[in-house]
């Protein structure tokens, strides 16, 4: 009997010991820190169609993993490795297996914040737009220089940047194209209210044709309290059918955006975006406009100014004339100013 009862309390401790130590490994699979262990908090980009075994080879890459043996055991015990979901997503310093699981195979994303202004040709944007999202920049522009894309949108491949207002936003990392640009539309009809179509209404302006001006006073300037005055200035030229003759939208047609000083020359460039010789509006934007800039063209300044130029200062001010002459003796004290730093071109 005392033989016997050695042996089931040997047995009983040897079970206990195993218990204790099955469920002490088990906790800590599930529950001690392994993923970013000691790191700051880092996004996982999972790619469509990715495997299991390719995620463990992206998380490796990026150091992630303390052990990616236990990450793969907890991974095949929640039924994640064959059920992989692509996206962003925001895995958090000290995690541990069960919770980087969990959120993984949730599928809950976590959004990229996407941020696009100061762009001044579509391939510009498009890559501004696509660079923290899983789009291909080049497949991007390609859409924007197709029609039957544009057109879905209400734009032309020349105008389609009127509709890209400058904001941030946010999309998944996997977010479609179809998507993306159903939220930007939906962000632009926001835009132009009731109230603001009336303004451009009344001034004798479509929104895309607003936007075009706009881009041009966003090129002038950036300083905000002269941009209605600014503005003021082409309206009052447009409203007599006289040429723009804004030096902006000749350095977008030669395509040189280092050029400080347009020359005589430059004039004379043959591109209907030169509004020195072709008139009205450029056929599109010289550059993204901000809401700001679509603004003071709704509400222009009312004025009797028919030209500005830079102020020679270099303070990126300008100073406003009513006559030619005036904008003459304006002009040559920035062409002065130019000289004695030697800027040529």
């Amino acid at each position: 009997m005392n033989k016997k009862y050695k042996l089931l309390v040997g047995i009983f401790i040897g079970l206990a010991v195993l218990l204790i130590t099955a469920v002490f490994y088990t906790f800590q699979l599930f529950f001690t820190a392994n993923v970013l262990v000691d790191k700051p908090d880092r996004a996982v980009l999972i790619p469509e169609n990715t495997s299991f075994k390719e995620l463990l080879q992206i998380m490796e890459k990026d150091t992630m993993l303390t052990d990616k043996i236990s990450f793969a055991f907890v991974a095949k015990l929640l039924d994640y490795q064959e059920n992989v979901k692509s996206g962003r997503y925001l895995l958090r310093k000290n995690m541990n297996n069960l919770q980087a699981v969990r959120k993984l195979r949730s599928g809950a994303q976590d959004p990229v914040r996407v941020t696009f202004n100061n762009a001044r040709l579509k391939s510009d944007l498009a890559g501004k737009i696509c660079k923290n999202l899983a789009l291909d920049s080049l497949e991007f522009l390609k859409l924007l220089n197709t029609t039957s894309f544009t057109e879905k949108y209400g734009f032309d491949t020349t105008t389609i940047m009127c509709l890209f207002l400058p904001n941030t936003y946010e999309f998944y990392w996997t977010v479609s194209v179809e998507k993306l640009m159903d939220n930007i539309k939906k962000e632009y009809d926001k835009f132009w209210t009731k109230e603001r179509l009336a303004k451009a209404d009344k001034i004798g302006l479509t929104p895309v044709q607003v936007s075009i001006l706009a881009s041009i006073v966003e090129a002038e300037t950036k300083k905000k309290e002269e941009a209605r005055r600014i503005a003021g200035v082409y309206m009052n030229r447009l409203n007599q059918n006289d040429l723009l003759r804004a030096d902006p939208t000749v350095i977008y047609a030669i395509g040189d955006f280092n050029k400080r000083r347009v020359l005589l020359k430059d004039l004379q460039f043959d591109s209907p975006y030169n509004t020195y010789k072709y008139s009205g509006l450029p056929p599109g934007p010289i550059y993204q406009p901000s809401m700001h800039s679509i603004d003071a063209v709704l509400d222009y300044e009312r004025h009797k100014y028919m030209f500005f130029c830079a102020k020679e200062d270099f303070s990126g001010y300008h100073t406003f004339a009513v006559t030619f002459e005036e904008h003459k003796k304006n002009s040559k004290k920035f062409q002065d100013a130019l000289d004695r730093l030697g800027i040529k071109n």
